[in-house]
């Protein structure tokens, strides 16, 4: 289960780099030169997919009994905590734009 949570936190990762965040990118959201939205949401995106990839490298160390058993739990809560909020995130996105289509033009 973990492998393919990690895919898809990946393969959200990358449809979100190829889906022409350049220009989003360039933004910036303050004068102070703050960074920007996009940027925000690819290093959270990337850090998403580093702990689904550390959880997924810890549990096959347990599978090849070379890693401790509290390591191999602390690991798989962070990587579930994570799921949980790339999924809420990603349910939070759809509502917003089902909202957006709703709206009177």
């Amino acid at each position: 289960m973990t492998a393919i949570a990690s895919n898809a936190v990946a393969a959200a990762y990358t449809a979100g780099q190829s889906a022409g965040t350049g220009g989003a990118a360039k933004m910036k959201t303050s004068s102070e030169g703050g960074d920007s939205f996009a940027s925000m949401l690819e290093e959270a995106a990337s850090q998403a997919v580093d702990t689904m990839r550390n959880s997924e490298t810890t549990s096959m160390k347990a599978v090849a009994g070379e890693a401790d058993l509290l390591e191999v739990v602390a690991s798989m809560n962070d990587a579930e905590s994570t799921l949980r909020t790339v999924v809420a995130v990603r349910d939070k996105v759809v509502q917003s734009y089902q909202e957006i289509l709703c709206m009177p033009i």
